[in-house]
C-alpha cells in the first residue's frame, strides 16, 4: 500500500469529490512543478497540462488555468476581462490565496473560492492534467470538468 496523499492534496481530492469529478490524484516520484516537467513525467503533450498561474488584479488573487503551451498575455487578458492591471502574484500572495506553494497550485482546494479564468486552448484535449496541491501531485480531468470545478471564466489567455 502506498503512502497517503499529502494533506494539501487530500483537500484537493475532497474538492474533486464534492464536484462529482472522479479523477484520482497521483503522486509522482519527481517534481512536476512546471508544465514541461509534468508533461514529460506523464507522457502527454505540454499543451495538455493545465498550468495554474496566480496573478494579482484589482486587489485580489486571479487564478489562470492556462495550457502549458501558452504564456498569458496579461495586458490583453485584463482588457478582455474589463479589469485593471494583472501582475504576477508574489509567493506569499500565492500561499495566502491558495494554501499551496508555487509549482503545486491546484485548481481547487483553496481556503476560499478564487476568481478563475480557464484557457480556451485546453478544450483541444480530451483530458488535461492539473497540479494536485503539491509539486509532486497531479490529476486528470476533462476540460468541462475543469470549468465546472473552478466555475471558471472561459477565455483566450495568450
Amino acid at each position: 500500500m502506498s503512502d497517503p496523499l499529502p494533506a494539501r492534496s487530500r483537500l484537493v481530492q475532497e474538492a474533486l469529490r464534492a464536484a462529482g469529478i472522479a479523477g484520482e490524484i497521483i503522486e509522482l516520484p519527481d517534481s512536476a512543478a512546471t508544465a514541461p516537467l509534468a508533461a514529460a513525467a506523464l507522457g502527454v503533450p505540454v499543451g495538455a497540462i493545465a498550468n495554474s498561474l496566480v496573478f494579482w488584479c484589482d486587489d485580489e488573487a486571479l487564478l489562470v488555468m492556462t495550457s502549458g503551451a501558452h504564456r498569458v498575455d496579461t495586458a490583453r487578458l485584463a482588457q478582455r476581462l474589463g479589469r485593471g492591471k494583472i501582475a504576477r502574484a508574489t509567493p506569499d500572495q500565492v500561499r495566502a490565496a491558495t494554501g499551496q506553494a508555487i509549482g503545486g497550485v491546484a485548481p481547487a482546494g483553496h481556503p476560499t473560492r478564487l476568481t478563475t479564468v480557464v484557457d480556451k486552448a485546453l478544450a483541444d484535449y480530451e483530458h488535461v492534467w492539473a497540479a494536485g496541491g503539491t509539486p509532486h501531485t497531479v490529476f486528470p480531468l476533462s476540460y468541462a470538468e475543469l470549468v465546472h470545478l473552478t466555475r471558471g471564466i472561459v477565455e483566450q489567455v495568450d
